[in-house]
């Protein structure tokens, strides 16, 4: 396993991590995604450990507290060999403290997720998403506390926006509070967007990305072509309303490019699309999930190899889409992207 520097702090995290929303899954979205109790939870986690996978990524909103609950069931005896993160913000009640990242959420969300985890300090603690309504200086003097005291290792974030970030990291360096090192962001061959904004800023600012849905939401499994019905025991029956669009020809036309390459490799194609995101800019580590040891075998075989240049070009080529303004004339414009070239 290749181990990376988590943006431009000292943790090293490898290159594949392990997505934990499959543990304890219930509700419409989660539950469709798995719902390994905690034997099946720690089988995955012996086949992780084995293959050098040592970061576990999961949130307190995943199935309300559940997939916390059974990852830390599953890791118990062990804790100094891994890596937890987790993710909090989203609302987990109907209370008007419930959600958010104010300073009283905070505290309560950290102490709760401790409890669920069994474990005294969570390794990278990431805000679910932005939350408007509470002063940046308040969260990130939190985040401060809740370090110094030992329960939080590294702080980051999921979902923001490109101002936010900055904003965020302009007031914890006036300030003296710890930067944010991570994005958890989504990121794939079919939604390309990071790479507009947040990669540039990741790379000025020493960000690192952590890559959520890899396979495009589950479309990238090599079972959804041009012509044919969606798979009858698809995910994203239930679940495609809850994720990101895709224009179907997108789809297809980037589908077609994969099994170009899966023929030169023999790779499968979510292998595939999972090292082309290996080899980009800012990336430190891909979460993978599993429903079940066979899946996760399979993703496991996206490291250890490297797809050529061309191969890359044959992705890059298809998958590529207008930027939007103000980003498409530095990738269209030769005098624009002389003054401040693509991050990729």
């Amino acid at each position: 396993m290749d181990y990376r520097n988590l943006g431009a702090s000292g943790l090293k995290v490898p290159a594949l991590s392990f997505g934990a929303g499959t543990f304890g899954g219930s509700g419409p979205l989660f539950g469709a995604w798995g719902n390994s109790d905690a034997t099946e939870a720690r089988r995955l986690v012996d086949i992780c450990l084995e293959a050098g996978v040592n970061l576990f990524d999961t949130a307190d909103v995943y199935s309300n507290g559940a997939s916390e609950q059974v990852l830390g069931e599953a890791m118990k005896g062990r804790r100094d060999a891994v890596l937890i993160s987790t993710k909090t913000s989203l609302p987990m009640g109907d209370g008007p403290n419930d959600a958010g990242s104010s300073r009283s959420r905070l505290i309560k969300a950290v102490e709760d997720a401790l409890r669920r985890l069994g474990t005294d300090y969570i390794d990278l603690l990431q805000l679910h998403a932005f939350d408007a309504a509470t002063p940046i200086e308040e969260v990130l003097s939190t985040l401060d506390r809740l370090v110094r005291a030992g329960k939080l290792r590294y702080v980051g974030v999921s979902n923001f926006s490109g101002w936010q970030v900055m904003k965020s990291l302009g007031l914890a360096d006036r300030y003296g509070y710890p930067r944010y090192v991570a994005h958890q962001v989504y990121y794939s061959l079919v939604g390309r967007d990071y790479e507009w904004e947040l990669m540039p800023l990741g790379l000025d600012q020493g960000v690192g990305a952590l890559v959520w849905s890899p396979l495009g939401w589950g479309r990238l499994t090599g079972k959804i072509r041009r012509g044919q019905k969606l798979p009858e025991k698809s995910r994203l029956h239930d679940t495609a309303s809850f994720g990101p669009p895709v224009d179907d020809e997108h789809l297809y036309r980037v589908v077609d490019a994969l099994d170009v390459v899966a023929e030169e490799t023999g790779k499968t194609i979510p292998q595939i699309a999972i090292n082309w995101l290996l080899q980009r800019p800012t990336v430190a580590s891909v979460i993978i999930g599993a429903r079940n040891e066979e899946q996760l075998r399979q993703n496991l075989g996206a490291v250890g190899w490297s797809l050529t240049p061309d191969q890359m070009k044959i992705l890059d080529t298809a998958s590529e889409v207008t930027a939007p303004y103000p980003y498409f004339p530095y990738r269209r414009q030769e005098g624009f992207a002389r003054l401040n070239p693509p991050a990729v």
